[in-house]
């Protein structure tokens, strides 16, 4: 069946429903029962103002048997100052720690020994997968599948939640346009269609159908809000955007996510227009709760509250806490500043109890949503643990899921997909590696069955020869002249190169977004040989490709895919599965080009013409173009696109209209298109992008197959935010696409009355 996203989020819930200055009513009041409210407001009516203080504090969990393999005499004494923060009701919840046996003990602490015998709630990040590592969620989003982002964060629930967790940090639902920032690789890239459709997936799938059930993770998007608009593409800088930008961009991917049932979020880093987003009341309180109606519990960032210190925006500690909290974040993480300062605060009268107790009131009921008041031993089961909770399945999915995350770039004269009986030559660091397939921000990663590219190439039967090459930022003595005799004996050379996994994530952002240069040095070697290339690029954001690599005549975005990395690559190498995933990203032509993303706002001297370069927007050095653009990607047949048409040229009142296009495989063998709908508003009162995409559909042909591709544009799907911020719909002409990439097809015009 084709899958049809167009209308996946209700557009006109998301867009037309957001008032001025208000971006929308995303969610139902979170509510327990009759029961629990009952209970939970004759525990805060019975707390004290340091076990109040206790349930908005999560500290790192130093207790559990795993963490303590072989301790030395400080941890024995953090443990047993957790333990002791648990008893005297200090602590409301815990994170990163694993093992449901200590989880239990912990819980039997907290429920037994304490004086209120309120439940902890169990965090950590399992953000694409725990022991089996799934594909880094940049490269599953390049599947534009979200049934299948939703289908390995249910899998990740179920192992995760099996160690005795109920609480993830995930999905992380930033928009990211500046590949320079590390953690581009988290997310879902630089759309924002894109990025509501996979993040209500991921909530989906953390979740489950029933957050009652010992399977069930409570999901956390992050960062709120806009810390994928850093300044320069650096980890922890300001987001200097306009509020227009904040609520078009980077607002909408919470809606969805709190649409589909999230109910905690997490507060970012970074300061919007000078106010730190953890501190920031008419972001965390006005928008966040006031228009958007989220009523979850929102946690600080690793230590974000202390960090008002260092942005100059809370003179000492007790500041700090006073501010983050009467802004609205409900929970700190790490530093113990609500734990040691907001007792205090309140006595000093510069904190209202009232605003404590509505924080505590909104994590007790989060408590009670997941069943932890009448089953505080949920999801701490040693013996589910022990027998492996993750269903028999699970490595078939990594592999799927790394296989459906393949791009492929570029494919000169059908070199791919190769025949098994080619002597290949497998050169680059990443051949044998086994240290850097999982991505960042998989630390619980289970080591012991990962297949690296070599494992995999050579379980399919492939005639190989390994040879590394060089390091990854450094030369190896005689590398190079062991590769180039290696790819002088092959028929084709796979180079397996990149970056490392510790090169993507937080706080590795970078200046040259390229393949570091001992790597460089090794692909212009062996290209010299004449022989043909493969690229296997490993990658946690788009890359500026140059020299060899840039010119092989194949290139394949693999990205980092987890557990079962070798075969997905091998199963897209010898055409076991034919890749059909596109870019979530726009792969620039050069690092200098960044923030660079496909739905730019048009100039009054846009480069239409690549041949003109004078006094056009555009850098000395190159086009303004992308090397590869935003949704792009080959597999091994061929589409044919005929003409858009529309059902009326005319869209008025709350109408809707249908666009429609043929879709023929003009190729000799089956496989999967993405068709990509695009609009354009020509003349409005803000300059608008040049393209933003507002639906896909990604169906399977068979040699000389069509298809009728449609989608359906409602009046909802071409509003913007005005000049006053109010979300509005100017007349005018439209122009539609239905498009391979945000940069091909012809477009038709659809009039607005």
């Amino acid at each position: 069946m084709p899958h049809d996203h167009a209308l996946l989020l209700d557009r006109r819930r998301l867009l037309m429903g957001m008032t001025a200055l208000s971006v929308m009513a995303a969610a139902a009041p979170v509510r327990a029962s009759a029961a629990d409210e009952a209970r939970i407001e004759s525990l805060i009516r019975a707390m004290t103002l340091e076990e109040k203080a206790g349930q908005l504090t999560i500290m790192p969990d130093l207790s559990r048997a795993g963490a303590f393999a072989n301790a030395n005499p400080t941890q024995v004494a953090e443990r047993n100052e957790i333990l002791d923060q648990v008893r005297q009701g200090e602590v409301g919840a815990l994170f990163n720690g694993v093992g449901s046996e200590g989880a239990r003990e912990l819980q039997r602490i907290a429920v037994e020994e304490s004086r209120l015998k309120i439940p902890l709630l169990f965090g950590a990040d399992i953000i694409h997968g725990y022991k089996t590592v799934f594909p880094i969620p940049l490269g599953e989003t390049a599947s534009f599948e979200p049934e299948l982002a939703e289908r390995t964060a249910r899998y990740a629930a179920i192992e995760a939640s099996a160690a005795g967790l109920h609480w993830t940090f995930a999905p992380m639902v930033d928009v990211a346009r500046d590949q320079r920032w590390g953690r581009v690789a988290e997310g879902a890239g630089e759309d924002v269609h894109l990025g509501c459709v996979f993040a209500a997936a991921r909530v989906k799938g953390f979740q489950g159908p029933n957050l009652l059930a010992d399977d069930s993770m409570l999901a956390c998007p992050k960062h709120f809000a806009a810390y994928g608009a850093v300044t320069g593409g650096m980890d922890y800088a300001s987001a200097d955007i306009p509020e227009s930008t904040l609520r078009e961009v980077h607002l909408p991917p919470f809606v969805a996510a709190f649409e589909a049932g999230a109910v905690t979020t997490m507060s970012a880093f970074n300061d919007i227009e000078g106010i730190p987003a953890s501190a920031n009341r008419r972001l965390m309180t006005d928008i966040l709760r006031g228009e958007m109606g989220f009523d979850g519990f929102v946690v600080s960032d690793y230590t974000a509250d202390m960090e008002l210190i260092a942005h100059g925006y809370a003179a000492d500690a007790p500041d700090a806490a006073q501010k983050a909290l009467w802004s609205g974040v409900d929970m700190s993480m790490t530093s113990g500043y609500y734990r040691d300062h907001v007792p205090a605060l309140v006595r000093a009268g510069r904190l209202d109890e009232a605003v404590v107790d509505e924080a505590v009131r909104r994590i007790l009921r989060i408590k009670a949503l997941i069943g932890l008041f009448d089953n505080p031993y949920r999801s701490l089961d040693p013996a589910r643990e022990a027998a492996g909770a993750a269903p028999a399945d699970i490595r078939a999915l990594g592999r799927e899921s790394g296989a459906k995350s393949i791009v492929l770039l570029k494919n000169e004269g059908d070199l791919l997909p190769l025949s098994r009986d080619r002597k290949l030559a497998l050169i680059g660091p990443f051949g044998p590696d086994e240290d850097n397939l999982f991505g960042p921000w998989a630390w619980l990663g289970g080591k012991e069955n990962v297949i690296s590219l070599e494992a995999g190439l050579r379980a399919a039967g492939a005639d190989l020869t390994v040879v590394k090459g060089s390091d990854v930022e450094a030369p190896i003595a005689g590398g190079i002249e062991a590769a180039v005799a290696a790819a002088r004996a092959a028929d084709v050379v796979l180079l397996a190169i990149g970056e490392t996994q510790n090169m993507s994530g937080e706080a590795q952002s970078r200046t040259d977004i390229v393949v570091p240069a001992a790597q460089q040095a090794l692909a212009e070697a062996v290209a010299a040989t004449g022989k043909p290339v493969v690229v296997l690029l490993r990658h946690g954001r788009a890359l500026a490709l140059e020299g060899a690599v840039r010119d092989a005549p194949a290139i394949l975005a693999t990205w980092f895919l987890g557990s079962e990395m070798g075969h997905s690559v091998a199963d897209v190498v010898f055409g076991d599965y034919a890749p059909a995933a596109r870019l979530p990203v726009s792969f620039p032509q050069a690092s200098g080009q960044q923030p660079y993303f496909y739905n730019q706002r048009r100039t009054g001297r846009p480069q239409i013409d690549p041949n003109q370069a004078e006094y056009k927007a555009r850098y000395r050095e190159v086009t303004h173009a992308p090397l590869y653009p935003f949704g792009h990607g080959l597999t091994y047949t061929t589409f044919a696109y005929g003409p858009v048409r529309l059902s009326a040229d005319t869209l008025r009142g709350e109408g809707s209209v249908t666009v429609t296009a043929r879709l023929t495989n003009t190729g000799a063998r089956a496989g999967e298109e993405v068709a990509q709908l695009y609009i354009h508003d020509r003349v409005a009162s803000r300059t608008r992008p040049v393209r933003e995409l507002k639906g896909f559909r990604k169906i399977r042909l068979e040699p000389g197959q069509s298809a009728e591709v449609s989608f359906t544009l409602s009046r909802s799907d071409l509003a913007f935010v005005g000049p006053d911020l109010d979300w509005i719909v100017e007349p005018g002409e439209f122009d539609v696409w239905i498009a391979p990439s945000a940069v091909a097809g012809e477009p038709v015009t659809l009039t607005v009355v």
